[in-house]
């Protein structure tokens, strides 16, 4: 059984929402909603339809194929710049030192501040594999090829790249955080909220989220204890971006309090690493386990396969020249699996 990623296509729609439904709330990238997934993929379309030009407020859409049933199992996504359609909000995790004089005390206080700090920056996001899938290193597939694409198509990308992580939530389908915060000045619940929000967009949030800061000995212990923390479903998603070279700098998401990781967009793992070479050869005499990605834009196609070095390009494993639709004298770009 092979898999490939390639360019979202109309006819992926109901694939999504299947898997939309799958995802147990607070997955604002993949809302299980015909009309905002349509929207999305109409997006995506416009994005890989054009080839030049400055970076722009653009959504390309990703998606896993299993070469042999031509079932989509899996989805990631990448902004090319937040912010621009409407303030990209995160809360920044700070704290106020206050000395009084007459107690010869210290008094030092976490709070969070509404910031638009990470305005501009690309995002990755979007990633979900279907339950059915993982195994095999098909979610490290999914979240790598997105670093092949930018590498390949580097001019439409920002110097700065974040990936915001889905936060803690309980077994109701609640957010902890959302409760302790922000449902207090909606006057919804989370799920209401983010629904909201993944169909519609952040603007809600201007118009009434409290911009003073939050002092977090206000909020509820639980509240105070999601503050940074990924969704347990989401931990090996945070390992694979610190691998890459992502931290995390006090920015935590605004509905759930999950961490943003950020990082330079030259400075990735993959992006660094990855290397472009001419296919000299097609065979099973093994090489380096890799990804291996081709084509430009909406031909863009990315599987795992063997690469051996050669003196004048590099062999690359049949089944993956298979997957990706590839003969000798094709440009590749690879980087190691590890």
């Amino acid at each position: 059984m092979s898999f490939r990623i390639r360019a979202a296509v109309d006819d992926d729609l109901q694939h999504l929402y299947e898997m939309a439904k799958l995802t147990g709330g607070g997955f604002t990238n993949l809302p299980p909603d015909r009309r905002a997934l349509t929207a999305k993929l109409e997006r995506s379309h416009a994005a890989f339809a054009r080839s030049d030009g400055p970076v722009q407020d653009e959504l390309f859409v990703l998606n896993l194929e299993n070469t042999e049933t031509r079932e989509v199992r899996g989805t990631c996504q990448i902004f090319t710049q937040v912010g621009q359609s409407y303030p990209f909000y995160s809360y920044r995790i700070g704290q106020l030192t206050q000395h009084s004089k007459e107690l010869n005390r210290t008094f030092r206080a976490d709070m969070l501040s509404l910031a638009t700090d990470l305005e501009g920056a690309s995002e990755v996001g979007g990633l979900f594999l279907h339950p059915g899938e993982r195994a095999g290193g098909l979610g490290l597939l999914l979240a790598r090829s997105r670093y092949l694409f930018i590498k390949m198509h580097r001019a439409r990308f920002a110097d700065r790249i974040l990936a915001e992580l889905r936060g803690v939530i309980d077994e109701a389908g609640g957010s902890p955080f959302w409760d302790g915060l922000a449902g207090r000045f909606f006057g919804m619940n989370f799920q209401d909220a983010d629904q909201f929000n993944a169909i519609n967009g952040h603007q809600f949030i201007a118009d009434l989220m409290p911009k003073h800061p939050i002092y977090t000995a206000m909020l509820t212990e639980s509240a105070r204890a999601a503050i940074g923390l990924p969704h347990p479903s989401g931990r090996a998603a945070m390992r694979m971006l610190e691998n890459e070279g992502f931290a995390f700098e006090n920015y935590v998401d605004i509905f759930d309090g999950g961490p943003t990781m950020t990082a330079r967009t030259d400075r990735v793992r993959s992006i660094a690493d990855a290397r472009e070479s001419r296919v000299v050869a097609i065979d099973q005499d093994g090489g380096t386990e890799a990804l291996v990605a081709t084509g430009n834009l909406a031909e863009f196609r990315c599987a795992f396969g063997h690469v051996r070095e050669t003196a004048d390009g590099v062999a690359l494993s049949s089944d993956s020249a298979a997957a990706l639709a590839l003969a000798e004298g094709a440009l590749v770009t690879h980087v190691a699996r590890l």
